[in-house]
């Protein structure tokens, strides 16, 4: 079957954020998220998935270990498992991205509370 926003589940996560999963196995994750501006997610981490980021549109800002990179419309960054991370947009335009997990993150997302 062919996958794309207009027949794929939905759910909203966050302050208004919108996800659609392309895909949900147990050893892959790829939903494409968009993301309004001014709105950033919690701090967390996973014990065990990888996370690649592919931004389709705008630009994001990722924190990781501390660390913050801007990644634009077709670049892309990694998540190393165990690596406190968040995605935020701090730009005026929302954003729109796919995120990719292996394995999938469900049971998986560790938040930090500070």
């Amino acid at each position: 079957m062919i996958h794309s926003k207009n027949n794929s589940e939905h759910y909203t996560w966050g302050n208004q954020c919108d996800s659609w999963i392309l895909k949900n196995t147990q050893n892959l994750s790829i939903k494409q998220e968009k993301m309004p501006a001014g709105i950033s997610e919690k701090l967390h981490y996973h014990k065990v998935a990888e996370q690649f980021f592919y931004i389709l549109k705008g630009e994001a800002v990722l924190y990781i270990r501390g660390e913050k990179f801007l990644v634009g419309q077709g670049e892309s960054i990694s998540v190393e498992p165990g690596s406190k991370h968040f995605i935020s947009n701090e730009s005026t335009e929302e954003i729109e991205f796919l995120v990719i997990s292996s394995p999938c993150t469900d049971h998986d997302r560790i938040e930090i509370k500070e």
